[in-house]
């Protein structure tokens, strides 16, 4: 196992009700900026079940945050926020609602581009206390310090991160999911289902409870997933998956083991290109990037097709292919295809990608460095 620190200081709200419990979190006194995206909430009763909760509150709004965040979208937030000395966010929504509001806390004190923040990684000294509601089961943005931001003049997706950005609380209320259209639950059955395999399917280092609880994540989504879609009412399964997706990505199950990201970093080029939503390309690429590596990442694919899909007879190039059929099948039973070409999307794309990543000083993704522009080309050509 690798040397690890871990600290995760979100406080969780679960259940049923919970956002009642709205008022108790926030500061009595606090300057209060809700976020939001295109309204929903306004129309399935959350909106309403807030501002119950803080009643009373100095309370200004901002809406219109929009999926894979812009940030032209943000920046009059920002100056919102400076201008009416806002001292505590609020997001009410899903992944890109939280992630939007983090680069809003983030940029209220930075000094200079707000986008160095992002493509240099700028340190963060200071940052607005933010908290969440959250409204779909997908991305984990809700208990981990990072986000993702579009530069949409610039046609970039990418991805930033700081302890200041944690959340000081998150409340996980499955029953606000029943009205989502099943397209955004499928994506996030995927999303979760990728954050997991890209700390997980890497290569061994001995840390068998990290694996036993990644291959937990993953049954549980194999399980619940299906379910959540058959029927949107059904609680259980809504908080199975909602509870998979926080955990998925709440820094727990990478403590201590390699981590890949290259089929976020792929799929993110993706979405910058052609807007696509953020699962179909995680289903798109991942597949793909096992097909393409799977001899690097031999001995997990082998542990992952015996505890997760119980392949366990055949020869292991036999059960490798196995695991990853199944996992491209379970992608297309929830909805989501895993082919570029299923959304219109050529082989023209693929150099256009690869220039984009060597431009960017990419020339290493993946747990070992070793995935280069040219074998993102060749995933990509699998991926059509």
């Amino acid at each position: 196992m690798l040397n690890f620190e871990f600290v995760n200081p979100v406080k969780i709200l679960f259940g049923k009700g919970q956002i009642a419990q709205l008022g108790k979190e926030i500061p009595r006194r606090a300057r209060i900026l809700l976020t939001y995206g295109g309204g929903s909430i306004k129309a399935n009763g959350v909106y309403d079940q807030v501002r119950a909760a803080l009643q009373g509150r100095r309370l200004l709004e901002y809406g219109g945050i929009e999926p894979n965040p812009r940030m032209e979208t943000l920046l009059p937030a920002v100056e919102l926020v400076r201008r009416e000395r806002i001292n505590f966010l609020l997001a009410v929504g899903g992944g890109s609602v939280l992630d939007g509001t983090k680069f809003i806390a983030a940029a209220v004190h930075f000094r200079g581009d707000p986008w160095d923040m992002v493509v240099q990684g700028a340190p963060l000294r200071q940052a607005v206390p933010l908290g969440a509601v959250l409204t779909l089961p997908a991305s984990g943005s809700e208990m981990n310090p990072f986000a993702v931001i579009t530069n949409w003049q610039r046609r970039e997706k990418l991805p930033f991160g700081s302890p200041l950005m944690y959340p000081r609380f998150s409340v996980l209320d499955p029953e606000v999911t029943f009205s989502l259209p099943l397209r955004q639950i499928a994506n996030g059955i995927v999303d979760a289902f990728a954050h997991v395999f890209e700390q997980y399917m890497t290569f061994p280092v001995n840390a068998p409870l990290q694996d036993r609880m990644a291959e937990a994540i993953l049954l549980t989504l194999i399980e619940e997933g299906p379910k959540s879609l058959a029927d949107p009412s059904g609680y259980d399964a809504r908080a199975n998956l909602m509870w998979c997706a926080t955990m998925a990505l709440n820094t727990l199950i990478a403590a201590g083991v390699p981590q890949d990201w290259a089929t976020h970093m792929i799929g993110h080029e993706i979405t910058a290109l052609h807007g696509l939503d953020h699962g179909q390309t995680l289903a798109v690429v991942l597949p793909a990037l096992l097909e393409v590596r799977r001899e690097a990442k031999r001995e997990k694919l082998l542990q992952y097709a015996a505890r997760v899909w119980k392949l366990e007879s055949g020869t292991p190039a036999r059960r490798i292919a196995g695991a990853i059929a199944r996992t491209r099948a379970f992608f297309e039973a929830v909805g989501v295809p895993t082919r570029l070409s299923a959304y219109g999307v050529g082989p023209e794309t693929i150099p256009v990608i690869a220039r984009r990543l060597k431009k960017r000083g990419w020339t290493g993704l993946g747990e070992r460095k070793e995935i280069t522009p040219e074998i993102v080309r060749r995933i990509l050509e699998a991926s059509l």
